[in-house]
């Protein structure tokens, strides 16, 4: 049995992109992939509002996180850090032998432009990372603001993950100044994992060249190399890219202001019926992400076993992540999804639990 996944990710892939993965198979050499390649990547920078290098790199998010880190780390780096994935980050960064410094944040609270300022203003640091959209919490941390403390420290990396907000808000990557951003396609994106997109700016690319300890399958330099003849490092996922090329195709077709209005409205939506059932946000509300909602376990009730019941019903249900697991639970509403989707999970939810009717 399918269960409809309202996870945070993988989330509901829609037929077309499904149908668009079962296109022949050609060579990544061929002419032909250089097409698909191009037009990919020209959609890519469309959305991203960017005129820097957009690479396509087969893996997770944090393959190209690592790769981030071995780029364009030199001295040490400020890894800002408010949840399990920003925690992870850092414990990356760490392991590729890096000298970092993580700078926490309660589970539940953003990243601030006031802690970027602090922290950088003692010039230790040559580079940092943040999340844009924590997926562990539910929260989205002020990244214009941010961003513009940013331009105070022109040589600093500013390393962002956006895996759980591309594509769904607007994140003008040059205005924004982001030396490397990267996602995943699992979330936002609604494509299937597998595929992971970073950009470089010039200065990156600038500080990757003099960088020792690149190693090769993220290494900026031989993606800039292979992207001049529209093409990767290695051997690309190419069904998942032609599922990209009709997911670009998709977006530009709802227009993005549609579609951001859309997650904009879903984000509310999704707010008001759990705080209505006397549950409380896990974030402050200016801080909530537009992609997903983390409320509090603030009723008590067995998150375990509604899980369960709704696996058993068709519904994939997310009872917390990590050490707020329980405690909290995480509804997702982004991507392709609708109102007509969400009705579907809490009615089902009130079948269950008939006191959250």
């Amino acid at each position: 049995m399918h269960k409809k996944l309202f996870i945070p990710g993988p989330v509901e892939i829609h037929p077309e992109i499904l149908a668009a993965m079962s296109s022949p198979m050609i060579g990544h050499r061929m002419k032909e992939y250089a097409e698909l390649h191009g037009r990919v990547t020209s959609g890519l920078k469309k959305l991203l509002f960017t005129e820097g290098k957009v690479f396509l790199a087969t893996s997770s998010a944090f393959g190209v996180m690592e790769g981030a880190v071995r780029n364009l780390v030199g001295t040490r780096c400020a890894n800002f850090c408010n949840g399990a994935f920003s925690d992870k980050w850092h414990d990356v960064t760490l392991r590729c032998g890096k000298q970092a410094d993580a700078i926490n944040f309660d589970w539940g609270k953003p990243v601030t432009p006031e802690s970027v300022d602090k922290a950088l203003s003692t010039g230790k640091y040559d580079s940092m990372t943040m999340i844009h959209n924590e997926t562990s919490t539910g929260v989205m941390s002020p990244l214009a603001e941010i961003a513009d403390v940013m331009k105070k420290y022109p040589d600093v990396m500013f390393i962002v993950d956006t895996v759980s907000s591309m594509s769904a808000v607007k994140l003008p990557v040059d205005e924004l100044g982001i030396d490397s951003c990267i996602f995943g396609v699992q979330k936002a994106f609604a494509l299937p994992p597998g595929l992971a997109v970073f950009t470089a700016s010039e200065k990156a690319l600038q500080r990757a060249a003099k960088m020792d300890g690149r190693g090769y399958y993220f290494d900026f330099m031989e993606f800039a190399a292979n992207d001049a003849k529209d093409n990767t490092p290695s051997t690309p996922c190419i069904s998942l890219i032609y599922a990209m090329d009709r997911q670009l195709d998709r977006m530009f077709e709802e227009g993005l202001d549609v579609r951001w209005a859309r997650h904009a409205d879903l984000a509310e939506y999704v707010r008001e019926w759990v705080t209505s059932r006397g549950f409380e946000l896990f974030p402050e509300l200016r801080y909530c992400s537009q992609t997903l909602t983390c409320s509090r376990n603030s009723r008590s009730i067995d998150l375990a076993l509604l899980k369960k019941r709704l696996g058993e019903d068709g519904f994939a249900f997310d009872d917390g992540y990590g050490k707020i697991k329980g405690q909290t639970f995480r509804i997702a509403h982004m991507g392709d999804m609708t109102r007509s989707d969400l009705n579907e999970l809490f009615g089902a939810i009130i079948n269950i639990m008939p006191e959250l009717a």
